[in-house]
């Protein structure tokens, strides 16, 4: 864990230049906007050790499958989100010498990342070799007003000298993915072009045939004015820029202003890019940088009214909440069905940049909360839209007659995941897209999405788990053999329980939900409403589920048990974490749980099971946990704050919460944990608050943490917007928007009237 991250409520400072933390803070101060984004890398040259990270949504390259033993069914490919050309470059060279940190001498170095008005800001001093010494301060964002442009303001003030400096701004198309399977480069050059202040490059992906054009213009500005320098064209393969020949001198300010876009042939026609591309570069460029950073804020300063949470009192937790917040908001806005949210977002490269089962378990409820209906629905949507591929894809794993498997990583709908572990084994992704549904239809109460949308898609499912379960005649039972849970600690395991469990859910889910079905979805779905029913209710009545009746506790899978029993706390602390310290062989024999696996199926199904049995589970499982996995702590969170551990909850939600800002899992550097910021949001609002939908009311049992003097936050849900604020002393609900509402209040009913606030005093708030 490192922890030099200054604490503050609305900004990530990082204080001096410690290039062994380079590639985490890259990470961290990462920009995007849901359209384009950006890694917190340096405009000016570095030569030391970089992450360079350019993304354009929806644009991927399936590189080619890179495996040891090639088994039936891989895919063929891993969909990788690709490194796109670098919009913020600027080579600066005074007389010569090149400012490049990595050897320079730097002094009075602090980067902040100004979370209220979304922007990045960068100041340092540096000595070069020579002795000449200039102070840089570099500001930039990714316009959420004009979502295909980004701006910079860069200004270079020389402190002991006078002297000519030279300025390159530029596109650099040369750039390629860190993960590349084979060392390969993902672009086609297309057209390169330079003309006076402005330049346009325009790539193309090797065999997806995406087309983005990035388009650049640059200002240099010295006491206010712009100079009318003369601009020397710069091209190279896949590089273009213009490089100009300032005057300065010591304690002047030279500025330059840099406006870009990235458009990409999904949204424009690819005869039309470069016009596009050039409208975009020249309204921005008219706006001016400072209308530009002006709409920002006041575009960030609408986001925060709908999504904040304020705590009082913890400066490190509501630092660790906004930042998550933060970086849910830059990396989707939903106005795109055909876009989802990859683990990394805009941030780095790892796990393809694709889609995972992470949405749907984790992100459904920030963004149900947060936006527009429409939002959350159209990630539902997204996976509509690809129901043929997961027909295909369970297909050719052998099963037929509609059984839908999705995929567990993918861009297109086609399975991309190339361990077997993952691709054949971890299942359990269906019931989190089944839960989705279920879960976006009691939050909005928009039932007629099952018709329109999500009936298929369940059918698809149930059909999917008929056919994977088998019958044991041993048992006398249906069995589930040959499955990895979300604890991917454990593979190729028979009868895990939450895999299981979550199965019949579904098929008892799909049931209920045919009461919405169509003739038009009988037919296309040739659905066997007699048979498939029957069998379905069969396999929900005669399921085994593994358990231990002595401790009162349901079984991760079988043979569980037969391992080994060491909890965490007596592992020495140096060979943690596991995966970074021990084979693969001895974590799938050791008893140690990477992630929440029972305990999250009692997340999903809580209204199953009494406390008392949710206790067992959780005393038994959580002391064997090691969190490994970024979406661990935020259940834990969850359950411990419902059982009223307040303490563990606490600790947990700040592990979650600071997952990546103190880099608890000593991977940051490879990219933020995007998925698990939606789990943090879940900590508070459905751990603290306690927040649940019971029978389409709102339902709040609260605590608050020791630390904490208070916490508020506003949600929407169906026509209302409502703020909620816990204190020590209260609970008050203020209805801000929408006609009367009745919500729940430790299971005391309230009507809260348009306009109104309702208060409700404290029973036991603080933990």
């Amino acid at each position: 864990m490192k922890q030099y991250i200054k604490v503050d409520e609305w900004n990530i400072i990082e204080e001096g230049f410690v290039p062994g933390y380079n590639k985490i803070s890259e990470s961290i101060f990462s920009l995007g906007n849901g359209r384009m984004g950006q890694r917190g890398n340096f405009e000016e040259t570095y030569s030391g050790e970089t992450l360079q990270g350019s993304y354009v949504a929806g644009i991927y390259y399936p590189d080619k499958t890179r495996v040891g033993w090639w088994k039936n069914g891989y895919p063929e490919y891993f969909a990788k989100v690709l490194n796109a050309a670098n919009w913020i470059g600027l080579e600066i060279r005074i007389e010569g010498e090149v400012l490049d940190l990595h050897h320079a001498t730097v002094s009075d170095f602090r980067r902040v990342l100004n979370m209220k008005e979304g922007y990045l800001e960068r100041t340092f001093t540096a000595t070069l070799a020579s002795g000449k010494q200039l102070a840089v301060r570099a500001t930039r964002f990714c316009s959420i007003v004009d979502d295909e442009a980004g701006a910079l303001r860069y200004s270079i003030t020389p402190l002991n000298f006078d002297g000519q400096i030279e300025i390159t701004s530029f596109i650099d198309g040369g750039i390629r993915n860190q993960d590349s399977n084979y060392d390969e480069g993902f672009w086609e050059l297309v057209a390169g072009s330079t003309k006076g202040n402005s330049a346009y490059l325009t790539l193309r992906t090797r065999k997806t045939g995406f087309d983005v054009c990035t388009g650049m213009q640059f200002h240099v500005y010295q006491a206010g004015n712009q100079l009318a320098s003369a601009v020397t064209a710069v091209e190279k393969d896949k590089f273009v820029g213009g490089k100009v020949s300032v005057a300065v001198t010591r304690n002047q300010e030279t500025v330059i202003v840099k406006y870009a876009a990235n458009l990409s042939s999904e949204n424009h026609s690819r005869a039309d890019l470069l016009a596009e591309c050039q409208k975009v570069v020249v309204a921005v460029a008219a706006k001016g940088f400072e209308k530009l950073q002006e709409e920002q804020a006041a575009a960030w300063a609408a986001k925060w009214e709908e999504s904040d949470i304020m705590i009082t009192g913890d400066a490190a937790a509501q630092q660790g909440i906004r930042f998550n917040i933060f970086q849910l908001n830059q990396t989707y806005t939903g106005e795109d069905a055909r876009l989802n949210i990859g683990p990394k977002g805009f941030t780095g490269e790892k796990y393809g940049g694709s889609t995972y089962w992470d949405t749907e378990a984790y992100c459904i409820p920030f963004y149900l909360a947060t936006a527009e209906q429409q939002v959350a629905r159209n990630l539902l949507v997204y996976r509509y839209n690809q129901l043929d591929k997961a027909i295909e894809n369970a297909g050719k794993l052998g099963f037929n007659k509609g059984a839908a498997l999705y995929p567990m990583v993918t861009m297109n709908g086609e399975e991309c995941h190339n361990e077997w572990e993952i691709t054949f084994e971890e299942i359990h992704r269906n019931a989190a897209i089944a839960f989705a549904i279920y879960n976006y239809i009691r939050y909005t109460g928009d039932t007629a999405y099952l018709a329109e949308y999500g009936l298929e898609v369940l059918i698809g499912i149930a059909r999917f788990w008929a056919q994977r379960v088998n019958w044991s005649e041993a048992r006398q039972q249906y069995v589930m053999l040959g499955v990895t849970g979300p604890n991917e600690y454990e593979n190729n395991v028979n009868n895990n329980w939450y895999t299981s469990t979550m199965a019949t859910w579904c098929l008892q889910y799909t049931i209920e939900a045919l009461a919405h079905s169509t003739d038009a979805i009988i037919k296309k779905t040739a659905f066997d409403a007699g048979t498939e029913v029957a069998q379905w209710q069969h396999i929900i009545d005669n399921m085994y589920y593994p358990e231990d009746a002595g401790r009162g506790i349901f079984l991760q899978q079988d043979n569980y048990l037969d391992k080994e029993q060491i909890l965490v706390k007596d592992l020495d602390p140096v060979q943690r974490p596991l995966n970074q310290k021990w084979s693969w062989d001895r974590i799938l024999r050791s008893c140690f749980i990477k992630q929440a696996d029972v305990l999250q199926g009692f997340y999903f199904l809580e209204d199953r099971f009494d406390m008392d049995t949710l206790r067992r589970n959780f005393d038994f499982y959580e002391p064997r946990t090691v969190h490994e996995s970024s979406l661990s702590p935020c259940i834990h969170a969850i359950l411990a704050a419902k059982l009223g551990d307040g303490e563990r909850a606490y600790e947990f939600y700040l592990r979650t919460s600071r997952l990546d800002l103190d880099d608890y899992n000593n991977d940051t550097e490879d990219g933020l944990h995007i998925t698990s910021m939606a789990g943090t949001w879940m900590s508070v609002v459905e751990g603290f608050a306690g927040m649940r939908v019971r029978d389409g009311q709102l339902r709040f049992t609260p605590f608050l943490p020791e630390s904490w003097q208070s916490f508020a936050f506003s949600i929407r849900f169906r026509k209302n917007i409502l703020k909620v604020e816990i204190d020590k002393h209260r609970v008050v609900i203020e209805n801000k928007e929408g006609g009367d509402i009745t919500v729940n209040v430790f299971d005391d009913t309230f009507t809260v009237k348009a306009g109104a606030v309702v208060q409700v005093n404290n029973r036991n708030l603080v933990s």
